[in-house]
């Protein structure tokens, strides 16, 4: 089939540990202001908005009623997607594919350095009678995880800490990351304890940024001009909520939002047919289980790629961007700042990170601990 949406605007704020000096609003006009430049357009030209929020995480309820000024959408349609960035994505592309809108804008942004307790908020995604009475830390859900990985991939926390390495050098050529570093595994494995197995260095850290794409029809584009990176396919699930009735070895979450993108995108095999991978890495055990769900693998499978260097050495390519490992962890907004540093690769725009012949992607998100909730999208080049 062929695609009939694309992003033709990409504005994205570099990330940052902190930002005292701005506010989450101005982070949201510097990042649109450079979309709608990007893109060629003025707002007035945007027929919907979607903005992707979480009211716990922006500490005030009904969190649209503070985005529409920095995105020139006052009294403009508007709405909230309380969900991963990709399901914002999503919603603004069925908006366009239903012929509701022919433009549309996603907004997405971290102010995570306001948060004083990330642990309690975290927290309150846990069942409340059955699992939050116990108040442990959310942490050690994936810590638990982590183990069951382990356990079942057959591998030791060598595999884990080489992602650490892998994704945190890799994010000193993205101009955009906030925690590029030369960092080697035996640092990482003597990095403290947070719950074990897992090590304070293999948990992203969080980051302050915005990002805004401007998405537009086929018909829009003809008749407009623009440099398009085309939506192929995307798709969401949510598996076992409950901590009870999950599987722990496996992402069954992120291999049903593959299977949907791919079938919408007409891809029979990821392995041959998309050459760059972002998936997500919260916790670098993730990136693991992730890939395998990306690529259709054995559980094990993603972690003696990682110990074979094949993701470091260009012959697959993992999280070329930092991941969220080494460009920051922004919340609900991780996904779309991945999903804005992919487009500027398939257009050939990414700076000294730039990398060659890439013409599709798949970028795929998970909402976080203790959620069995992602989405992918397959990105394809101008």
């Amino acid at each position: 089939m062929e695609p009939s949406v694309a992003i033709i605007g990409i504005g994205l704020t570099p990330l940052r540990s902190v930002s005292p000096d701005v506010s989450f609003r101005e982070m949201i006009f510097e990042a649109a202001t450079r979309a709608y430049a990007d893109a060629g357009v003025t707002p007035r030209e945007i027929d919907t908005f979607v903005t992707v929020a979480e009211d716990f995480h922006e500490g005030t309820s009904i969190t649209d009623e503070y985005t529409p000024d920095q995105l020139g959408a006052v009294r403009r349609p508007v709405q909230t997607i309380a969900g991963d960035g990709l399901q914002g994505l999503a919603t603004a592309y069925m908006l366009i594919r239903s012929g509701i809108a022919e433009t549309a804008v996603v907004e997405a942004h971290s102010k995570a350095s306001n948060i004083v307790h990330h642990e309690q908020i975290l927290a309150l995604a846990l069942d409340p009678t059955f699992e939050r009475p116990r108040r442990f830390n959310p942490h050690a859900v994936a810590g638990l995880e982590m183990r069951r990985y382990l356990h079942e991939a057959g591998v030791g926390p060598e595999a884990t800490a080489r992602v650490v390495s892998k994704n945190r050098r890799a994010a000193l050529t993205n101009t955009y990351a906030a925690y590029g570093a030369d960092i080697g595994g035996d640092e990482v494995l003597a990095s403290a304890p947070l719950a074990d197995p897992l090590r304070e260095l293999e948990v992203s850290r969080y980051a302050d940024g915005a990002v805004v794409l401007v998405l537009a029809s086929a018909e829009w584009i003809a008749d407009r001009g623009a440099t398009p990176v085309w939506i192929r396919g995307i798709g969401w699930a949510t598996d076992e909520p409950s901590l009870s009735g999950r599987p722990w070895g496996t992402a069954v979450y992120a291999r049903m939002a593959c299977q949907a993108a791919y079938a919408q995108a007409g891809i029979r095999s990821a392995v041959g047919e998309i050459n760059l991978f972002e998936v997500d890495d919260t916790y670098a055990y993730k990136e693991l289980q992730h890939l395998e769900a990306a690529l259709g693998l054995e559980v094990g499978e993603g972690a003696r790629l990682t110990e074979s260097a094949r993701t470091a050495n260009g012959q697959l390519r993992v999280n070329i961007s930092g991941g969220n490992l080494g460009m920051g962890y922004g919340y609900d907004a991780s996904a779309l700042f991945r999903t804005a540093v992919t487009a500027h690769q398939l257009r050939g725009t990414a700076g000294p990170g730039q990398l060659k012949d890439i013409h599709s992607a798949l970028v795929l998100s998970w909402r976080g601990i203790p959620t069995t909730t992602g989405g992918a999208v397959v990105l394809g080049a101008p």
